[in-house]
């Protein structure tokens, strides 16, 4: 589009009248006087600055749209829940929206089943991992007080409250929920691998090791599963990262699951464990060692460079 005569003549000017151009309307602006090379440098600079001004909102407009928490949809997606409705038909239709990561919409659907079941400990502790899931964690934490208030009974609910201390990094509060829930339930490896977690996050190995076996005795596959989406030890450091590749690897080689053990040394040794040679005196390793899989995998650690 072609500019205003004014526009056009002011691009037409030589170099040096726009230089005086520009010290005469900066200097009207900041009220000083100034030589035309500085007041075109000044200007030059405002123009870098306006620009990058730009761009910077319209990155933050972009990071505002990109989701950090697990995908929830922005508005609704479904229709309401129906006023004719029963409990179960709503608590059957949430537990498929949570499924397909429509959490909101899980939520409305799980409040319509709770208004028609009221302090139903098993709605309470769905309502408190679908707020979970968004990272609601005040609103989940008060879902899973309510739903122990509603049942002391209710192993799970302890459990999930444990996941929230353990969340925001209160490790102690997280162990006693985890306790709580084995109390009632001793046979869930989750609650042994999540209490097995707390106390490796609070660097206090011993208790982390006992809890971690209890979870492995009772679900060898307890591990595989915990990678894929539930809690694991908040290690800050790789240095503690690598301790528990090879601790989860010691534990699995004294049950006597070669494949699984070995997958966990050769993490071990990716994250740069220091006391890689230990694996040739532990005796949870004896079987082990007689493997050529092994031998194999020994043979290709890389030696550890010191940074210091």
């Amino acid at each position: 589009m072609a500019g205003t005569p004014k526009e056009t003549n002011f691009f037409r000017r030589r170099p040096k009248t726009v230089a005086k151009w520009a010290r005469y309307k900066l200097g009207r602006f900041w009220g000083v006087r100034m030589s035309c090379r500085n007041a075109c440098l000044l200007l030059l600079l405002s123009c870098v600055l306006l620009i990058s001004s730009t761009a910077a909102l319209a990155q933050a407009s972009l990071a505002e749209q990109v989701q950090i928490a697990p995908p929830l949809p922005l508005v609704r997606g479904v229709d309401p829940p129906a006023p004719d409705a029963t409990a179960d038909q709503l608590e059957r239709q949430a537990d498929e929206l949570r499924s397909d990561k429509l959490y909101l919409d899980a939520l409305d659907y799980y409040h319509a089943a709770l208004n028609r079941k009221q302090n139903d400990a098993r709605l309470l502790n769905k309502i408190g991992i679908t707020e979970l899931m968004i990272q609601r964690y005040k609103e989940a934490k008060k879902s899973f007080e309510r739903s122990i208030h509603a049942n002391r009974q209710y192993a799970d609910a302890y459990n999930n409250l444990g996941v929230i201390y353990y969340e925001v990094k209160k490790y102690g509060p997280a162990v006693k929920q985890y306790e709580k829930a084995i109390q009632i339930d001793h046979d869930s490896a989750s609650f042994y691998n999540n209490l097995g977690a707390a106390y490796f996050s609070r660097r206090q190995f011993d208790p982390a090791v006992a809890a971690y076996q209890h979870a492995l005795e009772l679900d060898p596959d307890v591990f595989t599963r915990t990678s894929r989406g539930g809690v694991q030890a908040q290690l800050p450091s790789p240095e503690d990262r690598a301790r528990y590749d090879y601790t989860v690897a010691k534990l699995y080689a004294k049950m006597g699951f070669s494949d699984q053990s070995l997958e966990y040394l050769r993490k071990a040794m990716e994250n740069g464990y220091k006391d890689l040679k230990s694996v040739y005196k532990d005796v949870e390793f004896a079987q082990l060692r007689k493997s050529p899989k092994f031998t194999e995998l020994m043979a290709s650690a890389a030696p550890v460079i010191s940074a210091n």
